[in-house]
């Protein structure tokens, strides 16, 4: 299902809904980025808004970005902060939403929705801030490899988001390629139970 339509369908059901790779991926990018402040923020793929507060709280500013209006629409119902400002906006387009330098990026389950990242990490490269850290939360590729998708349930069945897997060398390479360095990987699991497969996967880069 096209990325756009299925975020649009599934917003009203985004929070509420029982959703493992949701909640865990906002425990990793807290864990991640806890111990770090930043002045400014480019949260890209900030959805209903599960992690754009926490994110005003740590950054001086956020710039919180979604290609899907409904979604913006419910993360701005849910904020009153002088800090965050949303924009709509699709990151395969020109970022003419980027109009200041970043030291802190985030991408919580955004790049699996992008067929190509090295053009998605070339455009972010123009916007950060020399030792800027970009964060990344993703699926991991172990469980899309076994089948895993975004998908959510409505009146018409099952409904699966428009998914591409992601190798983690294709991460690396990506990100190399436009100039960043990998500082940490990190692997979370469900009720931390290592001898399952991996659920999300998370990368902290840092500009050069």
């Amino acid at each position: 299902m096209n990325v756009e339509m299925a975020y649009r369908d599934w917003s009203l059901q985004y929070d509420t809904n029982l959703n493992k790779t949701r909640d865990l991926e906002a425990i990793a990018l807290n864990e991640t980025l806890g111990q770090y402040q930043f002045e400014h923020c480019l949260e890209i793929g900030c959805g209903t808004g599960k992690n754009t507060g926490w994110l005003g709280q740590i950054c001086q500013k956020v710039t919180a970005v979604d290609l899907t209006k409904e979604m913006l629409e419910i993360a701005k119902s849910k904020m009153n902060a002088a800090n965050i400002n949303f924009v709509i906006a699709d990151i395969n387009e020109e970022w003419n939403f980027a109009n200041n330098e970043y030291d802190l990026a985030t991408f919580s389950l955004v790049l699996e929705h992008i067929q190509d990242l090295e053009p998605v990490f070339e455009k972010l490269s123009k916007v950060m801030v020399q030792d800027g850290y970009v964060y990344i939360g993703e699926l991991h590729p172990f469980k899309q490899y076994a089948g895993s998708k975004a998908r959510f349930m409505t009146e018409h069945g099952e409904q699966v988001v428009d998914c591409y897997n992601h190798h983690l060398s294709d991460f690396y390479t990506a990100a190399q390629k436009a100039g960043f360095v990998i500082e940490q990987f990190n692997e979370y699991f469900d009720d931390n139970d290592r001898t399952s497969i991996p659920r999300i996967l998370t990368i902290l880069c840092k500009k050069i």
